[in-house]
């Protein structure tokens, strides 16, 4: 059944249709691409799961986002609207928060203004272990988290009292209860708070198999795991990120994995989904709120706003207690459009007649490179 904030969100689709077309890299007016219908899995008990990858909006995002706010705050709605039609339809739709909000934006901080545009599109919650997390100490924890409780997104990976950062995040999904856990590799050279070890969750295996094993006996009957890992700006998953996929999708307990998704984040562009032992992984989703975006060289590197939504459609067990399977698997390639400060959904614009072919099969090659189509991995609409 979809919930209040689902309905406002399909609604909020129609408002901003005119904000959310873009064609020819340029702001245009037009229709919101059609609400694609309910999988037949999911109407059948099962349900869908869409998720993003890093928000990080970089100085000329949130100048967009002002402009569109009429120079008074900022909006980012209409930046946002173009995947509306995607996100409000799944039964759960996941972000990864990359950055920390701050009062305007200044410094290495995002306006908090940001959430309302997520929940606005229909996102239930993000993950906030990053590399970033620590940019404002924490107090930029406390403002992000605060923001994120007040429009209703649940968050998971950074923390604010030491009760909190042992809690579990549980998020309904038609009939399935699914749990968000959140780490990352680094935290830029940042200190952890004083006293507070506990305000991010730092990359560490056991950990996370501990978590996931817990949070199966909390009640979960999906475990998704978000990693923020990886070589920036390299397209093909590095050693640790191969290894400790193939580590974490092994794990079993009862014969049952105990990861049943992996999404990775971080490399600010699109790397490769695999189907590891059983168990799908996206080692890198990429931005899909960046900005100028530059390579190690200090190039600009327009592949830092290319990205994809990752759609899971998940079957329940034929018996008590048994796996929910991925009974099908799609990407959707994205573009964060500088130009037009918007979120595009490159196959719903190429199909109103945007130039934007090139982009979308450099995307579904890099995601494809590991032989993810063997596996049924398909590119959506």
């Amino acid at each position: 059944m979809i919930n209040r904030r689902r309905q406002a969100a399909l609604a909020l689709t129609a408002l901003l249709a005119t904000a959310a077309a873009c064609t020819n890299h340029q702001r245009q007016e037009g229709a919101a691409p059609p609400v694609p219908p309910a999988p037949a899995a999911a109407a059948a008990g099962g349900f869908t799961l869409v998720a993003s990858g890093d928000l990080l909006p970089q100085r000329s995002a949130v100048d967009h986002a002002n402009l569109d706010a009429g120079g008074g705050g900022y909006d980012f709605r209409p930046m946002l609207a173009g995947v509306a039609p995607v996100v409000s339809r799944a039964d759960l739709a996941l972000c990864h928060l990359a950055t920390v909000f701050g009062a305007d934006g200044s410094g290495l901080t995002t306006p908090p203004q940001l959430v309302t545009g997520l929940a606005g599109v229909g996102y239930d919650g993000c993950s906030t272990a990053s590399d970033r997390a620590l940019d404002g100490g924490a107090a930029g924890i406390a403002n992000t988290l605060a923001a994120m409780d007040q429009v209703g997104l649940r968050h998971t990976g950074t923390a604010r009292t030491q009760a909190e950062a042992g809690s579990l995040t549980l998020l309904n999904a038609g009939r399935a209860r699914v749990a968000d856990l959140s780490y990352t590799y680094d935290v830029n050279g940042n200190l952890l708070p004083p006293g507070q070890p506990w305000a991010v969750n730092l990359l560490d295996e056991n950990r996370i198999l501990a978590d996931a094993r817990a949070a199966r006996q909390a009640g979960a009957d999906v475990v998704v795991v978000s990693v923020h890992w990886g070589t920036d700006g390299q397209n093909a998953p590095d050693q640790q990120q191969l290894d400790l996929a193939k580590r974490l999708t092994a794990a079993r307990t009862g014969g049952r994995p105990d990861i049943d998704l992996v999404l990775g984040t971080h490399a600010h562009i699109p790397q490769a989904y695999e189907k590891v032992n059983g168990t799908w992984v996206v080692y890198g989703l990429g931005d899909q709120i960046a900005g100028e975006m530059k390579d190690s060289k200090g190039r600009q590197d327009p592949r830092g706003n290319e990205s994809t939504l990752a759609r899971f459609t998940f079957t329940p067990p034929a018996r008590p207690g048994g796996r929910w399977e991925v009974a099908k698997a799609e990407f959707i390639p994205q573009l964060y459009d500088l130009d037009a400060g918007r979120v595009v959904d490159l196959n719903a614009a190429i199909e109103q007649g945007a130039d934007y072919t090139a982009v979308r099969d450099t995307i579904r090659d890099v995601v494809l490179s590991r032989g993810a189509a063997k596996d049924g991995l398909l590119m959506g609409e």
